[in-house]
């Protein structure tokens, strides 16, 4: 960690959060070992601080889910230690930028109803879960997530794509590696390459690197993308039911988000205009009369639901999962 941001960091906890409680020292120590944590002398005092004061919030959050105050539970994760502003990093900076939209307008599909439940896991359209760990490339796996789907409805192939291949080389469009890019660059990348590599040709390194695109082990290509109207939930339901998996930008900069365990994510801070995090919608559903969409996360399996969360739907646009939404055209 860079010493300005530890500093910062360290003076806001300081500031914010409760003196270390010396009876949670078995707690802290098994938290380490799981999750194999270690930290430099100077840091540990500040995860620490961060740890305990999440997990005295994840207490309490429960105790009022148990009441019927929240449709949703918070749990220990990989993040724990972490402030949410760690993990969403400079994503916003791209996010919040008004960068033309350049995909063809969005049509509807469907004449008749679309489903009322869908989940594309089923139709094995999505890959297992993977972890961006400290690099910012959320754009990167909410692409490779996307057009994963789009060539297995296309191929009948469902093969993992390169994050790493945009991270290190889409840069000449827009992107930034490990802080921040655009999905929608990333797709008008892959087109003008001709191609994205395999997960297992390019494997994920977790920093920006020079760029090794393969045009041999090339696995999907794009002939373009679609950018969806912004806000129309309606539309999202129906191109996710259409299309598949669909890239979106959202605001997950809340302790709410980080510490998400199950149930249906409401978050009542959350913005439909300023975005620090990008996922994809593979599913959506009702549960218990709630509506919900189903997405999937970049953090781990240790997040979430199997690093899966269920965000409200139809809730005045929910941290604006309908304002930024895209999908490949192959």
């Amino acid at each position: 960690m860079k010493f300005a941001v530890f500093f910062v960091l360290f003076h806001i906890a300081a500031s914010h959060f409760l003196p270390i409680d010396e009876e949670l020292d078995k707690e802290w120590i098994h938290f380490k070992t799981i999750f194999g944590k270690s930290y430099r002398n100077e840091e540990e005092e500040l995860r620490r601080t961060i740890w305990q004061h999440t997990l005295r919030d994840i207490a309490m959050h429960n105790i009022e889910a148990d009441l019927g105050m929240h449709s949703y539970r918070m749990g220990i994760n990989q993040y724990s230690d972490m402030m949410p502003q760690e993990l969403v990093g400079n994503a916003g900076e791209f996010f919040n930028e008004r960068y033309p939209r350049l995909g063809p307008f969005w049509i509807p599909f469907y004449d008749d109803p679309v489903p009322e439940k869908l989940d594309w896991r089923d139709a094995g359209l999505v890959t297992p879960v993977k972890n961006q760990e400290p690099c910012g490339a959320c754009w990167a796996f909410s692409a490779t997530g996307s057009l994963e789907g789009q060539h297995k409805k296309k191929t009948g192939q469902l093969v993992s794509l390169s994050e790493q291949n945009l991270v290190d080389c889409s840069t000449v469009i827009v992107n930034n590696g490990c802080d921040g890019g655009l999905m929608s660059s990333a797709f008008e990348y892959i087109k003008t390459i001709d191609g994205e590599d395999t997960e297992k040709s390019y494997p994920y390194r977790e920093e920006q690197g020079e760029c090794e695109f393969n045009p041999d082990t090339v696995a999907a290509k794009v002939t373009g993308y679609v950018e969806l109207p912004s806000g129309d939930e309606n539309a999202l339901k129906e191109t996710v039911a259409s299309v598949g998996p669909v890239s979106v930008a959202i605001d997950a900069g809340h302790s709410s988000f980080t510490s998400y365990k199950s149930g249906i994510y409401y978050e009542p801070n959350c913005s439909s205009k300023q975005f620090d995090h990008a996922v994809v919608v593979v599913g959506y559903g009702t549960e218990d009369g709630t509506d919900y969409w189903l997405l999937k996360n970049s953090w781990g399996e240790s997040w979430g639901m199997n690093g899966y969360m269920k965000m409200a739907r139809n809730k005045n646009n929910m941290c604006g999962v309908a304002s930024k939404a895209s999908y490949p055209l192959v």
